[in-house]
C-alpha cells in the first residue's frame, strides 16, 4: 500500500489531483479519517484535476451529496459525517456510486456496504499544524460491519 505525507493544504490539493487519471472516468474514492485530517482538501484537489474550481467544493455535511461539473468531468461529492450506517442504507448510494462521474464519499466508515473497484484512503493529522499522513488501505478495513 502506499503512503504520502503532504505538509501543506496546497500539497495535500496536489494529491487529490493527481489521483484524476487513476479514477476517470467514473471511479469511486472513499476517504476515512477524523475531523480535520484533509479529507475536504483531497477533495478539492480532485475537483481541481477535473478543472472544477475548488473553492467551490466544500463540506456537504448539510446536504449530504453534491455534484459538480467541470471541463474534465463530474464529481460527486458525498459526506456522511451526520449519518449512522443504518441511515445510510436508505439513501440509495450503491446506484449513485455506480454511476457515471468520479465520486468521492467522506467519512466512508460510515458506508455498510462494500463499494468493489473503489481506492480507499486513510487520512491523519500529525503533530504538526498542517501534515497529513494519507495511506492507500483496504477498503474492507473502513467499511462499516
Amino acid at each position: 500500500m502506499k503512503r504520502w505525507t503532504t505538509d501543506s493544504e496546497e500539497q495535500t490539493r496536489a494529491l487529490g489531483a493527481s489521483f484524476g487519471d487513476r479514477l476517470a472516468p467514473d471511479g469511486v474514492l472513499l476517504l476515512a479519517g477524523d475531523l480535520g485530517a484533509g479529507k475536504t482538501v483531497l477533495t478539492q484537489g480532485v475537483a481541481a484535476g477535473l478543472g472544477i474550481d475548488p473553492r467551490e467544493v466544500v463540506s456537504p455535511s448539510f446536504t449530504l451529496i453534491r455534484e459538480h461539473e467541470g471541463s474534465a468531468g463530474i464529481l460527486v461529492h458525498v459526506d456522511l459525517y451526520r449519518l449512522e450506517p443504518e441511515d445510510v442504507s436508505s439513501l440509495a448510494l450503491d446506484e449513485l456510486l455506480a454511476g457515471p462521474g468520479i465520486k468521492v464519499v467522506e467519512w466512508a466508515e460510515r458506508l455498510p456496504f462494500a463499494v468493489p473497484g473503489a481506492v480507499c484512503l486513510e487520512l491523519r493529522r500529525t503533530g504538526r499544524e498542517d501534515q497529513r499522513q494519507i495511506s492507500e488501505i483496504e477498503c474492507g478495513s473502513i467499511v462499516a460491519k
